[in-house]
């Protein structure tokens, strides 16, 4: 999986070079490495489709980001169009693993499931939630790369985390609606 970077552009309030990110990851696509699509941190719903739409390569080697805080009707339209997705945090739902997150999870997945076979859904700074209850088929965080210098052993932090598994099948949760 190779990442967009948007994220750690946004951290730090520096501009997206798309076009520098195309170049750079144009010569390691092919199966089985994938890219996450740029995407908008922050950004609504044409936003996210005008980069989807500016994708230059074939669509199984990307992946379009939905945002939690996006429309559950935009998560059907990417989940009917593409056949893998990333699902990234973002507004009300920034804070990973807190009630409002795992109840947008909910939702998101439940609107998933009635659609048929779950797509791919890879997890934007979710690796923490992986063996929860939600399908992911992958996960990341910047843990290792973070912490390996505390905990010592890349390799054996990685095992630990590779050893941990989803759920295949997902069963749909009653989730809260907006009260106000």
């Amino acid at each position: 999986m190779l990442d967009n970077g948007a994220f750690s552009t946004f951290t730090r309030g520096m501009p997206f070079d798309e076009a520098g990110f195309y170049c750079w990851i144009e010569p390691h696509l092919g199966h089985p490495h994938w890219a996450v699509i740029p995407d908008v941190i922050g950004g609504d719903e044409s936003a996210q489709v005008e980069l989807m739409n500016r994708w230059p390569f074939p669509r199984e080697l990307g992946l379009p980001v939905w945002h939690l805080g996006l429309s559950l009707d935009h998560l059907r339209r990417l989940a009917d169009e593409w056949p893998r997705l990333c699902f990234g945090s973002s507004e009300a739902y920034w804070q990973v693993g807190n009630d409002a997150w795992c109840n947008r999870m909910d939702e998101a997945f439940n609107v998933l499931s009635r659609r048929g076979p779950l797509p791919w859904v890879h997890g934007l700074r979710m690796l923490g939630m992986a063996g929860m209850r939600w399908p992911l088929a992958s996960a990341d965080s910047t843990n290792i790369a973070q912490n390996h210098h505390v905990r010592g052993c890349p390799e054996c932090m990685a095992e630990r985390i590779d050893a941990v598994q989803c759920p295949i099948q997902w069963t749909e949760h009653a989730t809260q609606g907006v009260l106000i």
